[in-house]
């Protein structure tokens, strides 16, 4: 079972045996096109290229067998807009869910259809980061573009059309686009007729598991498989990543530390919040859908830091550094707080003009104490998440703890220390990836159904216990944390409009 994930900086495959065995993984870079401040654009050219060099590496080594391929499973990052003409070429490069050019959109689509009926069909309200506030600006900003546009697909769905030929979208995806009815699980015709989006240009919206197409004679030459296999339709990166976690019954949480951070939990029937400080999606398994807090710098406040600090040190692992520092300043840093809005925020602070700070600092903090204030800071972060959660009426029994600073011991501590709930790692933690490869085995009738495939496959590993006594610490500290925002909110927002060349 191959699973292929578009990521935000690049294309990660996993090879995975019927029993869940990880038999080979591999990546590939790929960049990021900011033209100007706040705007990020990948070509989709980029993420095929990388899929093709991904599997060729997994074929020489020897991970993947191309006989023994049994289907491919997508996922990616969501919200990612690719705009096609009619022969489905690519219009312009696509404008990733990072993007945060479309504020005023975003206040269109919520004036067009009214805040609350819009977050009663789509679980969401308009944020700047979604599909559809994308296409109002092109229509707006590029009207030739838009002239040309005839499709319009997410990032994995581009993947699938090279592959097969057809495009398609799944559930869960498409529930991050602000054009899904999340309840009805289909294209919501009030949303589309309210904001002018042509409904032709939608792609089928299928259920996770569910056969899209097949790999082309064309696309089996480029990738070195046999033409034929089938393609699931798969998930976007947080539903695919719930899989790949098991993380399909309530109660089961997790708590993504990747570039953004992200606290997900499955639901047996659509829970919508009124304020919409969460989003409600669909889950990758049919009859179930999600919750999902997300904030957009969780792993990507401590890749800032490091890279900030990567010219000071050359040749050593400043992440790896910082890790090792952080473990010595005390719990609550001294009293250093960091606000880890480096790139605006989403949950619960829906507000693109959000900025990071460090609050508290004295002389005596040094760099451990900014490396854990960071890590604290996310972690205090991912709790307003959880916090948003519980109110919605979803206990937490677990946590799991994914994506690439879940590798940290001393944050996976800090996660349990500052939730107040057990946290528990995973033997294989290849995230969403893994999610679309299990996928992949469902439609190809290797297992029953999504609850089969996780409990067959997803082995647990280290539980870390809430210590009291950081706990303690960590419930004041988290009061101050919350009390910040609100203080600094109109700073924020002055600083954001600041000309430094003018001085205005």
């Amino acid at each position: 079972m191959i699973g292929v994930d578009v990521g935000t900086t690049g294309l990660k495959a996993v090879v995975v045996g019927p029993d869940g065995r990880l038999l080979g993984q591999a990546s590939a870079p790929y960049d990021t096109l900011r033209p100007q401040p706040g705007w990020t654009e990948q070509p989709p050219e980029w993420w095929w290229e990388a899929c093709r060099s991904v599997l060729g590496a997994l074929r020489a080594g020897g991970a993947l067998r191309p006989e023994a391929a049994i289907a491919i499973g997508l996922t990616g990052q969501m919200h990612g807009s690719v705009f096609l003409d009619e022969a489905d070429r690519v219009v312009r490069p696509a404008i990733m869910w990072n993007d945060q050019r479309t504020a005023a959109e975003c206040k269109e689509i919520e004036q067009r259809v009214g805040l609350q009926r819009l977050i009663d069909l789509t679980g969401n309200r308009a944020l700047t980061g979604f599909t559809a506030p994308k296409l109002l600006w092109l229509r707006k900003h590029e009207p030739e573009s838009y002239a040309r546009t005839r499709h319009l697909l997410l990032p994995k769905d581009y993947v699938r059309l090279r592959m097969t030929g057809e495009r398609a979208t799944d559930v869960a995806d498409a529930s991050g686009t602000l054009l899904f009815d999340v309840r009805s699980r289909k294209w919501s015709s009030e949303v589309v007729e309210a904001i002018e989006v042509p409904p032709e240009w939608l792609p089928p919206a299928l259920e996770s598991p569910q056969v899209s197409g097949r790999l082309t004679p064309q696309a089996a030459s480029a990738l070195g498989l046999p033409a034929g296999i089938p393609v699931v339709a798969g998930a976007g990166d947080q539903a695919a990543g719930g899989v790949g976690s098991g993380a399909v019954e309530e109660g089961v949480i997790t708590a993504s530390l990747g570039t953004s951070g992200v606290v997900f939990s499955a639901t047996l029937q659509p829970r919508v919040d009124p304020q919409a400080r969460l989003h409600s999606f669909c889950h990758a398994a049919h009859g179930l859908w999600h919750l999902m807090g997300v904030m957009l710098a969780a792993g990507g406040s401590f890749q800032w830091l490091a890279d900030t600090l990567r010219p000071l040190a050359e040749g050593e692992r400043m992440e790896e550094k910082l890790s090792v520092l952080a473990a010595g300043a005390p719990t609550g840093s001294g009293g250093l707080v960091f606000l880890p809005y480096l790139a605006g925020e989403r949950t619960p602070h829906a507000d693109p003009f959000a900025r990071g700070a460090f609050v508290g600092l004295r002389a005596e903090h040094g760099l451990p104490h900014l490396a854990r204030a960071v890590m604290e800071g996310v972690a205090f972060g991912l709790r307003d998440s959880l916090e948003l959660i519980r109110e919605m009426g979803v206990s937490a029994t677990e946590v799991r703890a994914i994506g690439g600073g879940a590798r940290s011991r001393l944050w996976r501590q800090i996660l349990a220390d500052v939730f107040a709930c057990p946290v528990v790692s995973l033997e294989a933690d290849e995230g969403p990836a893994f999610g679309a490869a299990l996928l992949a085995g469902i439609g190809a009738e290797i297992f029953a159904s999504v609850s089969q495939a996780c409990h067959t496959t997803i082995r647990l590993a280290e539980r870390l216990e809430p210590e009291r006594k950081a706990v303690e610490v960590y419930e004041g500290l988290y009061r101050r944390y919350r009390e910040l925002y609100p203080l600094l909110r109109d700073t924020f927002h002055a600083l954001s409009g600041f000309d430094a060349a003018s001085g205005r």
